[in-house]
């Protein structure tokens, strides 16, 4: 697989899976978003990428960029959320921006976005 294992990772943090589940994780890739989700969820989406290049030898790693939205039905539930979501992706990552944290206009919740810079290692194929 190609791509940062980041649902994997939240997936797997009880926090996370508390504040998103506890029977389904609302934590979508950003095209496979529900319609009409339940709150409160996040999304995320690879917006760049690219390998560690190295001269006279193949790449070993890639790295990728990452955003990530969390939408709530309150500001505080949207920020305890990014901050799960923080601690369980940060040992594996890294964080590059804080967004916005805003009422969106479309979806009319809360939403809190950041970044993070993910970089994995190849799989021999």
């Amino acid at each position: 697989m190609m791509g940062a294992p980041i649902f994997e990772v939240v997936f797997n943090d009880p926090k996370v899976l508390s504040l998103l589940g506890p029977k389904i994780l609302r934590f979508y890739d950003f095209a496979n978003k529900p319609e009409k989700p339940t709150y409160p969820y996040a999304t995320f989406q690879n917006y760049a990428g690219s390998p560690q290049m190295f001269l006279g030898t193949l790449p070993d790693v890639d790295t990728f960029s990452l955003q990530i939205d969390i939408f709530s039905l309150s500001s505080s539930e949207s920020r305890n959320i990014a901050l799960a979501i923080r601690d369980a992706i940060e040992p594996h990552s890294y964080i590059t921006r804080w967004g916005d944290q805003v009422l969106d206009d479309e979806t009319k919740s809360f939403r809190y976005s950041f970044d993070v810079d993910w970089m994995v290692l190849r799989q021999s194929s």
